[in-house]
């Protein structure tokens, strides 16, 4: 849909100029002069206010006339992980046991400089790093399962007890014969029509739901490990898949409700202020002074606020369906843009 109101367009325009991750997949603009369209993190010079108009997905935008922008890829970035970095991630996730080389990448039509960047840019880590992650992993499920070390290092793809050793321990803080009670947080990336995100998981459930540019976000893993006594490390669980599986069918307009376990370390009050977040219907919203009557305390508008705002796994757990007294918007961690977007895409739904 093309965007008419002026002001919001004007918004949009802004959150080009500053090139703000926040809108990314909230908007895309044509460029007139050249019949492109991009999203708002694009690197390329910026056109005047006047040439340009803004549109709710790429569809309309490539409908108007517009083609992508080769330097941000509208239609890849916004969205999907691009379909060479999809299928690296898949060949990491069906071959646990073994390292994938740049020679199997090449053989199976990946580019594995153009790999490494995508991953630097938006995972933070190395290719190599992500791989370990999850060969670790897979050694860790098969440790705690009772299988020897040496025998779990073979099987990796390590080909020396001392070299899986050390990365066992670098990753994990620990020996592989020590600890093993100890759990550990998968986290993984996914992408949504308004943005990608990072999932984390435990053994228990959900931990961790947040779009990749939140502020802070470092130390809420920080935090998170120090909670749950646990160690990050890049992975999947069945509550990884449970989620993006719910979360998909939630985008399309198919579910209201979530059903994948969650595990919400936190305090009692914060725990009863995100339970009541789930009783708020899909479709509707509530002030902060409402959340606080349902908790039987009508003076506790500000700490609901705080709690709403350590809230940690989004859109499963609706902060965004809280707004404020007047009817305004509120604060949002992953940008009030994005609460918008989600609000009216349930009343669309309702």
């Amino acid at each position: 849909m093309l965007i008419t109101n002026e002001k919001q367009a004007d918004d949009y325009y802004q959150a080009l100029l500053k090139r703000k991750p926040s809108y990314v997949g909230i908007f895309f603009v044509g460029v007139k002069t050249t019949s492109i369209f991009c999203i708002a993190t694009c690197r390329a010079r910026k056109p005047k206010r006047e040439n340009v108009a803004f549109y709710t997905h790429f569809k309309d935008a490539m409908d108007a006339g517009f083609r992508p922008c080769k330097i941000c890829r509208p239609t890849e970035n916004a969205n999907e992980a691009p379909h060479e970095v999809q299928m690296a991630m898949d060949l990491v996730r069906d071959c646990t046991k073994a390292k994938i080389t740049d020679q199997q990448l090449v053989e199976a039509g990946i580019r594995p400089i153009f790999l490494r960047r995508w991953f630097n840019q938006h995972y933070g880590m190395t290719f190599q790093t992500f791989q370990r992650m999850y060969r670790i992993n897979y050694a860790f499920k098969e440790l705690k399962s009772g299988k020897t070390a040496t025998n779990t290092a073979l099987d990796s793809g390590y080909d020396s007890l001392s070299g899986f050793g050390y990365t066992f321990k670098k990753l994990l803080g620990h020996s592989p014969s020590l600890n093993m009670e100890n759990s550990v947080i998968l986290i993984d990336r996914l992408t949504t029509p308004i943005g990608p995100m990072f999932v984390c998981a435990t053994e228990k459930g959900i931990c961790l739901l947040e779009f990749v540019d939140r502020r802070m976000l470092e130390s809420e893993f920080e935090d998170l490990q120090k909670r749950l006594k646990a160690t990050i490390i890049t992975g999947e669980n069945q509550h990884t898949k449970q989620l993006k599986q719910e979360l998909e069918a939630y985008f399309s307009g198919a579910r209201k409700n979530f059903t994948v376990p969650l595990q919400t370390p936190g305090t009692d009050f914060q725990n009863q202020v995100w339970q009541a977040l789930g009783t708020i219907p899909y479709g509707e919203t509530a002030s902060y002074q409402e959340q606080a009557i349902r908790l039987n305390n009508p003076k506790a508008v500000r700490a609901v606020a705080r709690a709403n705002g350590m809230n940690r796994i989004a859109i499963i757990i609706p902060c965004h369906r809280v707004i404020g007294k007047d009817g305004s918007l509120t604060g949002y961690a992953g940008g009030l843009e994005r609460k918008r977007w989600l609000l009216d895409h349930e009343k669309a739904h309702s």
